[in-house]
């Protein structure tokens, strides 16, 4: 009887990396679901004798997923593959019953390995037809995004001694009105403050928006053992500390995936050396539409959430296609 696989992931790119990942001779019948909440439908019916499992999905991600499974005593074995790499993550999934822990991208040779140790029989047959996944480029984008906000993530956790709460990325095309629409809204708030840094490589540039409340300073100052009084001046320096990792770290971690690298401008302060709207309208009067991930930090059991918005320019997206349809192949 061939085994039986589930892939859980709501990233259709990641499905179809992991899927390619698993031994091609294994007589195994490997199916998907696009949320914690399909998947435990899957495992409930049978299907899921092994489960890959994501952990940041909408619906139900995978904890609550790996949390049912243990109190229902549903019987499959679960590796959680993720990219989310904080070291607490780790443990968590792992004292919730996960065999293993994957980072993404996915390397097969751990996959076997971990298949081997844990005595996961593979039974040879003929090779397995591939499975065939349509993968779009915005797929490809918010998987690239996913695993960069994993690494960021992880920097920022190991910088507050805290646990980072990560999101599903959202990837968007915006007409120039819409950008402008949604980004006035930091201009004219003044319990926020934003960091820009623009960055360029290989045809593709752009800029990158890090956008705080005002009512994140005191729990970051806390976190990072800060006893003096705050005042501006020590906000702008935690702001820059926060963002200079996570602005960085993001942006290395989507070059590393397209194997590009990332020259970065010099930081600016917005709302106080100049305003989000009129940094826009110098740059994109010229354009018609803008790609747009967003990724939202939030530091657990605290008031800590920050924004991370990176707007690609309308003639990146050209070469940005290009290099996500080599990886996606």
């Amino acid at each position: 009887m061939p085994t039986q696989i589930l892939i859980c992931d709501d990233s259709r790119f990641a499905c179809k990396q992991l899927a390619r990942s698993l031994p091609q001779d294994w007589d195994a019948s490997v199916g998907f679901a696009s949320n914690g909440e399909e998947g435990l439908e899957a495992v409930r019916a049978g299907q899921a004798e092994l489960l890959f499992l994501d952990l940041n999905m909408p619906v139900m991600d995978g904890y609550q997923v790996l949390e049912i499974i243990r109190k229902e005593d549903l019987p499959s074995m679960v590796i959680v593959v993720s990219g989310d790499i904080q070291p607490e993550a780790h443990q968590r999934v792992m004292g919730m019953g996960a065999l293993a822990f994957i980072k993404k991208p996915v390397d097969p040779e751990l996959v076997q390995n971990i298949l081997t140790e844990y005595g996961i029989e593979i039974e040879s047959t003929e090779r397995r037809q591939e499975v065939e996944i349509a993968v779009e480029h915005s797929d490809c984008y918010q998987e690239i995004a996913n695993v960069a906000m994993g690494r960021a993530g992880d920097l920022l956790a190991r910088l507050l001694g805290a646990f980072v709460k990560l999101p599903v990325p959202r990837v968007s095309m915006l007409s120039i009105p819409d950008l402008r629409g949604l980004l006035a809204k930091v201009d004219e708030d003044n319990a926020i403050t934003a960091v820009c840094q623009g960055f360029i490589g290989a045809g593709i540039a752009g800029e990158a928006f890090l956008i705080f409340n005002q009512s994140s300073f005191q729990d970051i100052a806390e976190l990072l053992k800060y006893e003096g009084e705050l005042n501006e001046h020590v906000e702008l320096e935690l702001l820059m500390d926060v963002s200079g990792i996570l602005i960085a770290a993001c942006l290395n971690g989507i070059a590393d995936q397209l194997d590009i690298s990332f020259s970065q401008g010099q930081p600016v302060i917005l709302g106080r050396d100049e305003k989000i709207g009129e940094l826009i309208e110098q740059n994109v009067s010229h354009w018609n539409e803008i790609l747009v991930i967003e990724i939202e930090y939030a530091i657990e059991n605290r008031n800590i959430h920050c924004d991370l918005m990176l707007l690609f320019t309308e003639d990146s997206i050209s070469a940005l296609n290009e290099r996500v349809s080599y990886i996606s192949i």
